[in-house]
């Protein structure tokens, strides 16, 4: 927190869109990072990831999204002195309220954290997204979730698949900012659709395209 009460987090601006739940190994070696991750380890702290919207990774500060995704290091390793690698977790979503930039270039941020997404059990319509993410976490050697009612969650299966189909960053974006599990699978199904996974619905066939196509 700070002294006007709201939190205030590091951010960590980069090319992907982190959802709650995901897993993101990063390999730190630029120095605000790497104070970064030791402030966060040290004093069990989040950082914040944004997908930016203007500039780039390294170098000067990017311009990032104003809705991110809360991560915290899960593991860490320094195999090579001066390269950190962490694999952090997403959290919570949050939105950026104000951000600054330190001397050291390391961007913070006010922010104030989103609700949860608003969860339901996987539809009918909507079970062959459930077939499509088991054939892809199974295809990449990735493990099934643990808790067996992962799998009727809207919010975690919509979560899941947006992290590993290759979308636009736009448009998951777009889904990393819906309220609603079960909506934001809908579109995901959109999504397959228009990637030639899955085959169009009767009552899908009017509907809007979804943009789709490579992060």
């Amino acid at each position: 927190m700070n002294d006007t009460g709201l939190e205030e987090v590091a951010l960590f601006p980069l090319q992907t869109v982190l959802f709650p739940g995901g897993q993101l190994p990063l390999r730190l070696f630029e120095q605000r990072y790497l104070e970064m991750a030791k402030t966060c380890l040290r004093e069990d702290l989040p950082f914040g990831v944004c997908r930016i919207r203007e500039g780039q990774e390294v170098g000067a500060p990017a311009t990032p999204e104003s809705v991110g995704c809360l991560a915290r290091i899960a593991q860490w390793d320094m195999a090579q002195f001066g390269v950190l690698n962490i694999v952090a977790r997403g959290a919570q979503r949050f939105r950026i309220l104000e951000r600054r930039i330190g001397r050291d270039g390391l961007a913070r941020a006010s922010i104030a954290r989103l609700p949860e997404v608003i969860d339901a059990p996987v539809a009918a319509p909507l079970r062959d997204c459930v077939t499509v993410l088991e054939a892809i976490l199974e295809r990449g050697g990735l493990p099934l979730p643990g808790d067996s009612g992962a799998l009727d969650s809207s919010a975690w299966v919509s979560a899941r698949l947006a992290e590993q189909l290759p979308l636009a960053l736009d448009f998951k974006q777009a889904l990393l900012e819906l309220d609603d599990g079960a909506a934001r699978l809908a579109r995901l199904r959109e999504a397959l659709v228009a990637l030639h996974v899955l085959p169009a619905r009767a009552a899908d066939a009017a509907g809007p395209a979804t943009p789709a196509g490579s992060a």
